[in-house]
């Protein structure tokens, strides 16, 4: 099967690249599962149902999300009742929500995505290495096509997690920083892998958000309020093929989209 994961959706203009896009590549590349980062797609930081409502008609299965998730007051009752968004597995216990899921697909094949966050240069989060594994095992007994999100700031705790789960899931995704990377490659034990699948919204700001606000704010150390930025957009995703039964990854390939 061909997963298709797309980069962190910024704010309206990146749920409009995702509509523009996604149709056409699910027909042109033969996508079965579509998974997309919502964490910053109502105005650039965290998650409403109206904009997970919007990403799923386009044609996403799964959400997952970061440390933004909780930016929008209505996302903690609402992602307590869809388990097709994902928060962080290694949030605290007791937080709401769900950090993994097996989803079933139209063509009788079952896939798993796991959502973990990062705690280097992040805020407190319990060990994702330590609670990653647990979820892996409960979840091959249902399926071996197993995606993991890697919401995180430091590229060597992205990689170390990849080279953690190398052979032991599908792939692991990269998310949080917004610049994708060029280092896609499969692992030595058929792990596909991506420090950072980059983001879908605008190309012309400062990874999403308007130029002259961020550079204001390092001229100045004065806090202000961030916009999503207008003009150009990027689409950026990797495609991954992934054995139907034993979850091995043979290809990943890198998109960014230029509206």
């Amino acid at each position: 099967m061909n997963v298709l994961f797309i980069g962190d959706v910024i704010g309206r203009p990146g749920r409009v690249l995702v509509r523009h896009y996604l149709a056409e590549l699910v027909e042109s590349e033969g996508i079965s599962f579509v998974i997309a980062n919502g964490e910053n797609s109502a105005g650039g930081f965290g998650i409403t149902e109206k904009t997970a409502t919007e990403l799923f008609d386009s044609g996403v299965h799964v959400i997952t999300t970061g440390n933004h998730v909780w930016d929008k007051k209505e996302a903690v009752s609402y992602v307590s009742k869809d388990d097709r968004i994902l928060r962080p597995l290694n949030f605290a216990p007791g937080v709401p929500g769900f950090g993994s899921i097996v989803y079933s697909l139209k063509n009788g094949l079952k896939a798993g995505v796991i959502n973990l966050v990062g705690r280097v240069f992040m805020t407190p989060a319990d060990c994702p290495f330590r609670t990653v594994m647990p979820a892996i095992e409960q979840m091959r007994r249902h399926t071996n096509i197993i995606i993991v999100d890697m919401h995180a700031e430091a590229t060597s705790e992205k990689q170390a997690i990849g080279y953690y789960l190398n052979g032991k899931v599908s792939a692991v995704i990269g998310t949080h920083t917004h610049v994708q990377t060029a280092d896609e490659r499969i692992l030595s034990h058929d792990t596909a892998y991506i420090t950072d699948v980059g983001m879908t919204g605008p190309a012309n700001g400062v990874i999403g958000v308007n130029a002259a606000q961020i550079v204001e704010k390092f001229l100045t150390q004065i806090p202000v309020k961030y916009e999503v930025a207008g003009g150009k957009g990027v689409f950026c995703a990797v495609i991954i093929n992934i054995d139907d039964e034993t979850g091995s990854a043979s290809a990943i390939k890198r998109l960014m989209l230029y509206d």
